[in-house]
């Protein structure tokens, strides 16, 4: 089974809008999120196979693990297929009622006698319990910034001893020379992958005041001062960086 979800080429923005609205994850971009995710986040595939393969290494007996912004579920299908412990289930969930109900048709389009139990509700207000793995892929930087303390310290005391998150994130740099030139490479990237000029620069417009980034070094310092025991990133491309934040035992 491949992990790669199939969607329509994304052209969201190959055509000029005279005023281009805040970036929604409306049925539009659920019909081309696969193809804009693959385009424009260097490293996406490798993430996924990281997490089912730290998902078969921290995965407890007996535990929940969770997907916290699921999206279309691909993270929930790389976790599902590498899962081998016994009694467990994964809570996928997502505020988006188009990501959910496509979610809910790939996840049924690949047997597995893993239980996957779908919400549509924010991630926010969901409880966290009896957990060993903990995912969020791409989804606290939409979060207001101040309530992800809460959400992170919601997400530690939920997790059994030994439990990890995994946290993947666009991140920025303070340095104004260093993020000049990393967001160059990143423009590169999404030019390679054939964004035209109009539609790189309608997407970021549509994504000012959306997506609100944190530095790496924010990141790991707020997991420890929550109680993580060990928070590093383990995979970076460009500027995109995912973490892992292990509790300890």
């Amino acid at each position: 089974m491949k992990d790669s979800l199939p969607s329509q080429k994304d052209t969201l923005y190959a055509q000029a809008h005279e005023a281009v609205g805040a970036f929604q994850f409306d049925e539009s971009v659920v019909a081309v999120f696969p193809d804009m995710i693959q385009r424009s986040v260097p490293g996406y595939q490798t993430i996924l196979t990281g997490i089912g393969e730290l998902t078969e290494t921290y995965a407890q007996p007996n535990s929940q693990l969770y997907d916290l912004g699921c999206s279309l579920g691909a993270a929930t299908l790389t976790m599902r297929r590498k899962l081998t412990q016994p009694n467990c289930k994964i809570i996928a969930v997502d505020n988006s009622e188009a990501m959910v109900q496509r979610a809910g048709e790939y996840l049924h389009a690949y047997h597995s006698d893993v239980a996957v139990e779908l919400l549509c509700a924010d991630i926010n207000a969901v409880a966290i319990e009896n957990a060993s793995v903990v995912v969020i892929n791409f989804t606290l930087q939409f979060i207001d910034p101040d309530a992800r303390e809460a959400l992170l310290s919601k997400i530690f005391q939920g997790l059994k001893p030994g439990g990890i998150l995994v946290l993947s994130e666009k991140i920025h740099f303070e340095d104004a020379t260093l993020q000049a030139a990393i967001e160059h490479l990143h423009l590169q990237f999404k030019r390679a992958n054939g964004y035209s000029e109009l539609e790189i620069s309608q997407k970021r417009s549509s994504l000012e005041n959306v997506l609100i980034s944190d530095t790496a070094d924010f990141h790991i310092n707020r997991l420890k001062n929550i109680g993580f025991e060990s928070a590093e990133i383990w995979f970076q491309a460009y500027n995109f960086a995912s973490f892992i934040a292990i509790k300890a035992k």
